[in-house]
């Protein structure tokens, strides 16, 4: 498949952190939980994905060739003391213009360590686009505000998590990973409101080799429709199976238990 252009995903960072701030500033609650990451409260995820980026832009300024301890990456925490919208709106603004310079200023091929195997800045800037893309969900559902993100964006996000699961098959099996395996079961995704140019569907095969995936509308054990969006969120546990926006047809446990185990981390 076609990455998205390095300074397309560089754009897209910058207008994610724009929206992330506007969830911050919106008057949301800050010591909220975050629904779908109940160990959080919404300025924990704000702190986090802040120090994310903080953390990839040191990676990459810096041409890091091996993993750098968070304690080394300047302001990475975020500011004190807690609960000033203000302060954290800051921090987060700052947090995004500086990750998104270093990954401009590198471009999409400078040699640099990650923990994929893809050594180099534009798996950085691919990898924070969905980062915050994911995070931003989780914000604006946890603050009641309405979700919409580029289909494009979209899209990708979905190819790069089913790279993410086949590298992780591939590298470091476990028991989670093993599950995947075993013939005769597929999966198809159907985003119902984009157009062929696009083309947003997705079939995954669990094989006895590990899971193999490719773009295409081609019939499976249980199919998950709908708009582009949902299904995005649905697929990365973001929005429940039997919300009104998303539809399941066939086998539905084999999609719960893909999405169960399809998580690493």
């Amino acid at each position: 498949m076609t990455l998205l252009a390095h300074e397309r995903y560089c754009d897209e960072i910058a207008h994610q952190v724009a929206l992330l701030r506007s969830v911050v500033t919106s008057g949301a609650d800050l010591s909220g939980t975050v629904p779908t990451c109940p160990d959080w409260s919404l300025e924990d995820l704000v702190r986090h994905t802040g120090g994310a980026l903080r953390w990839v832009e040191f990676i990459v300024r810096t041409r890091a060739e091996e993993e750098v301890p968070e304690e080394r990456v300047p302001g990475l925490a975020g500011p004190g003391p807690r609960g000033d919208v203000a302060v954290l709106d800051a921090w987060l603004a700052e947090s995004g213009e500086q990750v998104v310079a270093a990954l401009r200023e590198a471009g999409p091929d400078t040699k640099v360590w990650s923990w994929a195997g893809i050594l180099n800045s534009g798996f950085w800037a691919r990898r924070m686009t969905h980062e915050i893309t994911v995070h931003r969900a989780d914000a604006t559902l946890a603050a009641g505000l309405p979700y919409e993100v580029a289909p494009d964006v979209a899209a990708d996000a979905i190819d790069e998590w089913l790279q993410i699961v086949e590298f992780v098959q591939r590298t470091a099996p476990h028991d989670a990973a093993r599950e995947l395996r075993g013939p005769g079961r597929s999966i198809h995704l159907h985003a119902t409101d984009t157009g062929p140019d696009l083309n947003a569907e997705w079939l995954i095969e669990l094989t006895e080799d590990g899971v193999a995936w490719r773009r295409g509308h081609e019939k499976a054990t249980v199919a998950l429709r709908g708009p582009l969006t949902p299904v995005l969120l649905a697929f990365y546990r973001r929005l429940p199976l039997d919300a009104p926006e998303v539809e399941v047809l066939g086998e539905r446990e084999l999609l719960e238990f893909w999405l169960e185990r399809a998580t690493f981390g």
